[in-house]
């Protein structure tokens, strides 16, 4: 049975205050959640036999999550409704997905460059004036340079998708880390 002094609505699966919830079907154990805050509801004499009686039906005959908490309005304490996913501000996610291709661009410059310094430093001083095979590195790694600067705006829009993938798993992390901490213990 739920603590109606307590957190009632961390014993429902789907939390039904909250707007993405609210029109998910209620099962059965959801109904049943509501039936025993109203029998309690009226054995404290919070509520009378019509009350009950017709708090008992709309329960009994809601089809969905957000049919359910107008029932206890007044009997438990609505607390805030959770906060739902919301995502990053279209300015930061540009900002932030600009950042992340800018540091790309310089981790393949310098993916460039290293290789073929040491190569090219390598054949002058071994082989000065011969074959100059440090043009395979060169071209090898240039190939990945140009490629990361033609393809500025389609790895900046991957990496939007990507950050904004990222902050909705973080937050629903969040959210599940929350509803585990108002759950009452067993």
């Amino acid at each position: 049975m739920p603590d109606v002094e307590g957190n009632v609505w961390s014993s429902f699966r789907h939390d039904p205050r909250h707007p993405a919830n609210a029109g998910l079907r209620a099962a059965d154990a959801d109904r049943s959640l509501v039936h025993d805050v109203l029998a309690e509801a009226y054995a404290d004499g919070r509520l009378d036999r019509e009350e009950l009686d017709a708090r008992s039906a709309a329960a009994s005959s809601a089809r969905t999550l957000g049919e359910l908490p107008p029932l206890l309005a007044d009997l438990v304490a609505t607390g805030g409704v959770p906060a739902a996913l919301s995502p990053l501000p279209p300015a930061e996610l540009e900002r932030r997905a600009v950042e992340k291709y800018r540091a790309d661009r310089r981790e393949a410059v310098l993916r460039f460059l290293g290789p073929s310094l040491v190569c090219v430093v390598i054949w002058a001083v071994v082989m000065p004036g011969g074959f100059f095979w440090p043009a395979f590195v060169i071209a090898a790694t240039f190939v990945s340079l140009l490629r990361t600067v033609v393809r500025r705006e389609d790895l900046i829009e991957a990496n939007r998708r990507s950050l904004a993938r990222r902050h909705e798993k973080d937050q629903r992390r969040e959210l599940e880390r929350r509803r585990r901490q108002d759950r009452p213990e067993a």
